[in-house]
């Protein structure tokens, strides 16, 4: 390969797609389909998302009917983790028995098309389970207590109901009575799993059915364009590989190689990108189909693919709007502070999982925001943007004066370490990398030795070792590596 043959086809290469239709009249597949997608996958999302919606609203509408159908005394509003509790022996044995009647009763009671679960033509009965101890005995006078394991008691029914047409569910229900901790308080938990199914000898008419064969050959065409885009990609990563022929060409004309940084220039990590999301896609089409078709009902794992992929699609568009020098400040911005923000993500996060420790097993027993580690996580992310910080300092109570004091130099700790410094350290390097960024707008982006390369100057060719080069790529400009690899700014060629 000469050099000339060479430098045409890294130019090439490295053109926008404007630019390679007007220098070889190539037709920009790859963005044509990238924006077909865009549109498609979108569409695919929003219908999905709705008929989710309606699922996700049918079962907490099912779940609040059953907690109002059996539990006795229930207000509409859950306690804690927990639907319901109760205090003395006759109020647990009125919860148990009305579970017992309002099951027995449940086809006169119910608004809602609910009928008993069969199986083999037989109606499933009501499950009884009880957990308690093999022997203990406690006398709270005397203060002796033999006791190995916890006491519970949980109710279990089926229950089938139906659903807007086609879709039929079985919903187990299980009422748990828990009396673990002995403290004179018996806590009531409803919960169900539910499981969707072909309705049995179902017929309708009108438009759903068609609907149904519409959204199946929908999905159908997203899966093919997703695949002709994953090929696409995947084809450009090929031709990359073979355009570093330039280290070899580097080697036999100049006993050098290529730097580091103008080789990661052939490594396009929107490439891989756009695979995944294709990948992603793919999948979630897959599944949603599978849904449709009533062969499996896990509607989460399916909306995970798909707002995953439809997010990756979206963020691959911005690296077209990279060819623009107006507007890749953002994406020049990110590459150029995103190493020094990693690194000070790091000390900083030394910092914030200490004090989520310490938080953790201080105040956790007298503030609900500190009873567990995520929930100690979260509280302290919403401090450091400014959120419910007096609520936060009022709900602890003066009851332990120790505690109390402690809470205080926590909080005002905290909130002082993260907010004036941390994260006044934090904007100010992104700013920084802006400012920078925003400089080369004026003055000019510096070029790398690659694209000396490509506008024939031979001399400073991209060479590691030689006298007069820096370890890193450019260093003789005195430009920050990161921040060249970064300029994705079009030189006239």
């Amino acid at each position: 390969m000469t050099e000339e043959i060479l430098r045409d086809d890294l130019r090439f290469y490295f053109m926008s797609p404007c630019e390679k239709y007007r220098t070889r009249r190539q037709l920009p597949w790859k963005l044509a389909v990238q924006i077909l997608k865009i549109f498609m996958i979108t569409l695919q999302l929003i219908l999905f998302g709705l008929n989710n919606q309606l699922v996700v609203s049918y079962k907490e509408e099912n779940l609040l009917a059953f907690k109002n159908l059996f539990l006795k005394g229930y207000s509409g509003v859950d306690e804690d983790d927990y639907s319901i509790s109760v205090y003395t022996k006759q109020s647990v044995y009125d919860s148990l028995h009305y579970v017992i009647d309002q099951y027995s009763q449940l086809r006169n009671l119910s608004v809602g098309p609910a009928s008993y679960a069969e199986e083999n033509g037989e109606f499933l009965p009501l499950i009884i389970c009880k957990k308690s101890y093999k022997r203990g005995s406690v006398e709270p006078s005397e203060e002796p207590y033999d006791i190995d394991a916890e006491l519970e008691t949980g109710y279990t029914f089926f229950r089938k109901c139906d659903n807007l047409l086609p879709d039929c569910y079985t919903f187990f229900v299980k009422i748990v009575f828990d009396n673990s901790c002995h403290s004179g308080k018996v806590k009531l938990t409803l919960d169900f799993d539910a499981v969707s199914s072909v309705c049995k000898n179902w017929k309708i008419s009108g438009t759903a059915q068609k609907s149904t064969h519409y959204l199946l050959i929908f999905d159908g065409f997203v899966i093919i364009v997703c695949l002709s885009s994953a090929v696409l990609c995947t084809r450009s990563i090929i031709l990359a590989v073979r355009l570093l022929q330039v280290n070899l060409f580097c080697l036999e004309n100049y006993n050098q190689k290529v730097c580091e940084d103008d080789q990661r220039e052939f490594l396009n990590c929107w490439y891989i990108l756009v695979i995944i999301s294709d990948v992603m896609a793919v999948i979630g089409s897959i599944l949603k189909m599978e849904i449709q078709a009533k062969s499996m009902t896990n509607y989460d794992v399916c909306s995970i693919f798909l707002g995953t992929s439809t997010l990756m699609v979206w963020v691959g568009v911005i690296r077209y709007l990279g060819y623009f020098e107006k507007y890749n400040v953002l994406i020049l911005t990110m590459r150029a502070a995103l190493p020094k923000v990693l690194r000070f993500c790091c000390c900083a996060g030394m910092i914030y999982l200490g004090y989520t420790f310490c938080g953790w097993i201080v105040l956790g027993p007298y503030h609900e925001k500190f009873e567990g580690l995520s929930r100690v996580a979260e509280c302290l992310f919403s401090l450091v943007n400014g959120d419910d910080m007096f609520s936060t300092f009022a709900e602890f109570e003066q009851k332990n004066t120790m505690v109390w004091l402690f809470s205080r130099a926590y909080l005002y700790s905290f909130i002082s370490l993260f907010i004036y410094m941390v994260l006044s350290l934090f904007i100010a390097l992104i700013t920084d990398a802006y400012e920078t960024i925003k400089g080369y707008q004026t003055t000019g982006f510096p070029m790398t030795e690659l694209q000396r390369f490509l506008m024939g100057q031979k001399e400073g060719f991209p060479l590691q070792g030689q006298e007069g080069v820096g370890a890193e790529c450019g260093e003789a400009e005195t430009v920050h590596a990161s921040v060249m690899l970064c300029c994705c700014k079009r030189y006239s060629i």
